[in-house]
């Protein structure tokens, strides 16, 4: 008897067993489920890059030579492009060929960068109040001293000071004068974006040259005469004469 109920229950387990498995049809079922996620995704990372782009459908129906329903119909991944056409889109839309089989948007990626770019500006007002008390400190000059000789209210000084605020470009202008310090001193100078902005000003500075020094600058050939122009100029002031009283006791 218990034979008989032990190969029952074993006869159940099995039917069981292939109830729960995937039939066929089931199998072939996710498969397509699968397929259709993928033509999905690739459509939306499709229309994130136009987008960006600024392109329209019609747009790149016309460099596909297809239409504008074909467009639509990848973008909503009923249907999905070819490796060739997605070559040819990603060439047009600027994006590296990647992005269509990334997971991560144009849009998500510019979120990003606003989120940095707020980040950022948050810093710099911190560095510029702590610049600008640093001066006052250095002239002994209280927040009352300087609200009296800016005509700029005192509290506003102090929520400049501590980052609270941005400091406007016209009223740093009277705040670094009444310190003593040039705009230059609230300059960011240590990261990248700092150094960039630096390298700027001077190849700015460079382009003001008269026509006839630019040129001669930018020799590879004269690179010997700048560095001499470099080493006279961080000569200390009495050994410099000593040198030109030299030079002219030669050539006379």
């Amino acid at each position: 008897m218990a034979g008989n109920e032990s190969a029952a229950w074993y006869e159940q387990s099995l039917d069981t067993a292939d109830a729960s498995a995937p039939t066929p049809a089931q199998a072939n079922g996710a498969k397509d489920e699968a397929f259709r996620i993928r033509a999905r995704m690739v459509g939306v990372l499709l229309r994130d890059a136009r987008v960006s782009a600024l392109r329209s459908q019609e747009d790149c129906a016309r460099m596909m030579h297809t239409t504008e329903a074909e467009i639509e119909s990848w973008e909503t991944g009923e249907t999905s492009p070819s490796m060739p056409q997605i070559e040819l889109l990603a060439y047009y839309l600027d994006v590296p060929v990647s992005h269509f089989w990334g997971l991560r948007t144009l849009q998500s990626t510019e979120r990003d960068v606003a989120s940095a770019q707020a980040d950022y500006l948050s810093l710099r007002d911190r560095m510029i109040g702590a610049l600008l008390r640093f001066a006052m400190q250095e002239r002994g000059m209280s927040i009352d001293d300087l609200a009296a000789a800016t005509h700029i209210d005192a509290a506003t000084i102090s929520d400049y000071q501590y980052g609270d605020v941005s400091v406007p470009m016209h009223q740093l202008t009277v705040l670094a004068d009444a310190v003593g310090k040039n705009l230059t001193y609230f300059l960011e100078s240590s990261s990248y974006i700092g150094r960039l902005l630096n390298m700027r000003e001077k190849w700015h500075h460079f382009a003001e040259l008269p026509d006839d020094l630019r040129e001669f600058a930018a020799n590879p050939l004269n690179i010997g005469f700048i560095e001499v122009a470099a080493m006279l100029a961080q000569m200390p002031a009495d050994r410099l004469r000593r040198l030109g009283k030299s030079v002219l006791d030669i050539t006379m």
